[in-house]
């Protein structure tokens, strides 16, 4: 059968190439076409648009972008129709994809299933008549999200939360931290790891903070992890006097070596649960006070972590709007790494969070039901 994938960011290009993978296991002549990134592309079938031409985040890039989207938007649509799929299958990026599944259900008889949802339970919550109007099926990875879900009267498949996946079946997972700091040429001294955002924007919002926040840690060294699709120029600018390693392609091997790590929000802060590392959640935003005061307000989500949201309580400092400073960091980074009862809370509290998530093999579960839906 034919399968048309879009993922409009790096994550989702990690979950649907593992998708695309458990797909071909049951279907032996599976044939991908897709919008997404290098790892779907290692997968096999035919890369029609990068997701580092889709990836505009906030209000003014949209908007000074807005004829470009819209050529990606028409460029899509017309090679659906080309390509003819049996299935369109849409991964998170909500904005882009919405707009599909609408033309889809109005212009053609392609069913839309929904891998990933959007988080349209923390904002934007009105999306759920597009849903339920646009979308044949939604394939759920997040437990809370079923009852949101059921509480719209909208069903919804829970598969199991494909980082668990991709965390068990990383690549070096026996790596020693001797090898690991020897691969890449680093000191041998304990690591502070920085994941600072996936898009150019928040890496260039959070990660001078984070890196002078944590200068004074001198018995540490810190390791940053190169966002995909980011260049290493980027990065360069905000690293001083090369007090910094950057390391491309190995974050989750970053993580596995850390004793501590600055995260942004996203799925970066789940990651770093799955791999026990303690972890402040770091993300700056423009006009503080009043972006938390529209998080209080508006927002229809109590956190902004991952790790917050399944465990349904603090389990990880957020220091995002007016909480976020040089000075927070470093004090919240000091007893992640010095307060030994403080990170065991931290780490016995991670347990519980893996044992919600469980250990399906999420993409094995979603390529059943997506083939098996197909098949009928």
């Amino acid at each position: 059968m034919k399968y048309y994938l879009i993922a409009g960011e790096a994550s989702g290009d990690l979950h649907a190439s593992n998708l695309m993978q458990a797909i071909k296991e049951q279907d032996d002549n599976a044939e991908f076409r897709f919008f997404g990134g290098d790892l779907m592309q290692q997968v096999g079938g035919t890369l029609v648009k990068h997701y580092r031409e889709l990836a505009f985040m906030g209000f003014i890039p949209v908007l000074l972008n807005l004829r470009t989207i819209l050529r990606n938007l028409e460029v899509c649509k017309k090679d659906i129709l080309k390509f003819s799929p049996d299935v369109v299958i849409l991964v998170d990026y909500p904005g882009f994809n919405l707009k599909i599944a609408k033309y889809l259900k109005l212009n053609t008889s392609i069913p839309a299933i929904y891998y990933i949802s959007p988080k349209i339970w923390a904002w934007k919550e009105y999306r759920i008549k597009s849903f339920k109007k646009y979308v044949d099926q939604m394939l759920s990875i997040l437990p809370f999200e079923v009852d949101f879900y059921k509480k719209h009267n909208y069903p919804v498949n829970y598969v199991g939360n494909p980082t668990v996946d991709a965390i068990v079946n990383r690549k070096d997972s026996n790596q020693t931290f001797q090898e690991f700091i020897e691969k890449n040429k680093l000191e041998d001294k304990p690591i502070i790891a920085i994941l600072a955002g996936s898009r150019k924007q928040e890496i260039e919002d959070n990660l001078p903070s984070m890196l002078k926040a944590i200068e004074m840690f001198k018995s540490h060294q810190i390791v940053i992890a190169g966002a995909p699709g980011i260049e290493e120029s980027l990065y360069d600018e905000f690293i001083p006097q090369k007090n910094a390693s950057l390391i491309f392609g190995q974050t989750y091997n970053i993580l596995a070596q850390a004793n501590a790590a600055l995260v942004t929000s996203g799925t970066a802060t789940l990651e770093a649960a799955l791999l026990n590392v303690p972890q402040v959640v770091c993300y700056k935003t423009p006009v503080p006070k009043l972006s938390y005061w529209a998080f209080k307000n508006i927002l229809h989500t109590p956190y902004i972590s991952l790790v917050n949201l399944i465990a349904n309580k603090e389990v990880v400092k957020e220091l995002f709007a007016k909480f976020f400073s040089v000075e927070s960091i470093h004090d919240e980074t000091e007893k992640l790494l010095f307060d030994s009862k403080y990170r065991q809370k931290m780490l016995d509290e991670y347990q519980l969070i893996q044992d919600i998530l469980g250990k399906e093999n999420a993409s094995e579960k979603a390529a059943k039901l997506i083939y098996t839906r197909l098949s009928k």
